[in-house]
């Protein structure tokens, strides 16, 4: 028996949890052998123990304190049996999910089908359901597991660039889509929506009611309205912008986005693996372009198809949107714009801004920015630090389009080969995949930390929001 098995059988003890099944749980405690076969057995049965002991406890609303320590003390143990199994075979489960590679499985199709090929590694859908039907703060966090599996999947540089790159790979539903915007030059996807004018293609981001922000109804549709604009031949430039709101305080305005719902957030609706698909998705290809199945877009063995991204930022740019800035070509600023990153006031990571502001703001600004919710006006020395052009208000769509024309008279071949020589300096493919290694760990534990629940409660008046 491990030290950390004995130091847990006290609290499931006090917890009136049966004695005979924790002698058979603490009994199965798993020592990786370096077997595959064996060690994948060996640990199915000791997290089935624990899922079960864990499933005699009341629901967490109902649990009291003894009963909520025997179920930490039960979920910690299965998480560091899990971090052994995935130190030893991480790689072998990867290759077997993907044919050594051969085939590309998105992050929600590679988790689940990694929880079909060992059992209690990560959860099924079905569990992710269940738990799906309880706000935030009465989760037990089972989508951490699939945090630590994308995390060790990721520390590997050969599996964890294939699924990179399979993240880059454009949607399996682009070939309608985009065949629907060449003959009409519009594509209404509903939360986005593509127009071609001119030179440009126009990404609107459409989630009126909740100030443009970000939730699992805007996740896919903004995704495949980057995939068509990147891949759309007949244009050069990509321009990205926020419509006019219905909120009482703006309404009429238009605002470039308020980041990802907090209501959404705290009332259980945005899954963990939202925060992953979302950043080695959309917000990657804006950065890298979207890539094809044969080559590996990391501008050095292959590369992707790609624009140049404009960002129009009305009035502001919060926490996602204001992540979003640091993957755009130019950013074009309304006078009286403002960007912030209030992640502390959350309690949650702010995507990759950690790894790309410092290299805008530097690092002290970029600290503050993140960790003390420093506030950037646009029209300022270190907001135009992030925004290269400042235009009065009311005269955005003039700026806009001189903002294109200026950009493209050129043609695109150079400017798209200056970016990715930018690109290969400031954020190679392997120090991207490196920190969404770190960003999966810790962003998994960020989504289910009762931290987040208070800064919720105390920051955003949660409770008392309407979804």
């Amino acid at each position: 028996m491990t030290p950390a098995i004995e130091s847990a059988l006290p609290p499931l003890r006090a917890a009136g949890l049966p004695e005979r099944d924790l002698r058979e749980w603490s009994e199965s405690f798993p020592i990786m052998t370096g077997d595959f076969a064996a060690d994948t057995r060996d640990s199915s049965t000791f997290w089935r123990r624990s899922t079960s002991l864990l499933r005699k406890l009341p629901s967490k609303p109902r649990r009291g304190k003894a009963e909520q320590a025997a179920a930490d003390a039960l979920m910690s143990d299965a998480r560091a049996s899990r971090e052994s199994f995935l130190a030893a075979h991480i790689e072998p489960v990867y290759d077997r999910l993907t044919e050594r590679g051969a085939t590309f499985r998105r992050i929600d199709d590679l988790v689940y089908a990694a929880a079909a090929l060992v059992p209690g590694l990560v959860p099924t859908q079905k569990e992710v359901r269940a738990e799906a039907a309880y706000p935030q703060r009465d989760k037990d966090g089972v989508e951490i597991d699939q945090g630590l599996f994308l995390a060790h999947a990721l520390s590997r540089p050969r599996i964890g660039e294939h699924l990179c790159h399979a993240m880059l790979l454009p949607r399996p539903e682009i070939a309608a889509l985009a065949a629907e915007f060449a003959a009409r030059g519009a594509l209404d996807l509903g939360t986005a929506r593509l127009t071609r004018r001119g030179k440009a293609v126009h990404l609107d981001l459409v989630n009126p009611r909740f100030l443009n922000a970000e939730d699992d109804t805007t996740l896919a549709e903004t995704e495949l309205a980057v995939d068509v604009a990147t891949l759309d031949p007949t244009t050069e430039i990509a321009v990205i912008r926020g419509v006019a709101v219905e909120n009482e305080k703006y309404r009429g305005k238009r605002i470039f986005g308020a980041g990802v719902n907090l209501t959404h957030l705290y009332l259980g609706k945005i899954p963990f693996l939202w925060f992953m698909i979302r950043d080695l998705g959309y917000v990657h290809k804006l950065i890298r372009g979207v890539a094809a199945p044969e080559s590996v877009p990391d501008d050095v063995k292959g590369r992707g198809v790609e624009k140049l991204w404009i960002a129009a930022v009305d009035t502001f740019a919060i926490g996602g949107h204001c992540q979003t800035l640091l993957c755009m070509d130019y950013v074009l600023a309304a006078s009286d714009a403002f960007l912030t990153l209030p992640a502390r006031k959350e309690g949650i990571i702010p995507g990759f801004s950690n790894l790309r502001l410092p290299r805008f703001v530097g690092d002290r600004i970029a600290r503050q920015a993140v960790l003390y919710e420093r506030r950037l006006e646009c029209d300022s020395p270190e907001g135009r630090l992030i925004c290269d052009e400042i235009a009065l208000t009311g005269e955005m769509d003039t700026a806009i389009d001189r903002v294109v024309e200026g950009l493209t008279s050129a043609g695109a071949v150079s400017a798209i080969g200056n970016r990715r020589a930018f690109r290969v300096g400031q954020e190679p493919l392997d120090l991207f995949r490196r920190y969404a290694s770190v960003y999966a760990r810790e962003q998994a534990y960020c989504c289910f930390s009762p931290a987040l629940i208070a800064n919720l409660e105390r920051n955003w008046d949660a409770k008392n929001r309407k979804i």
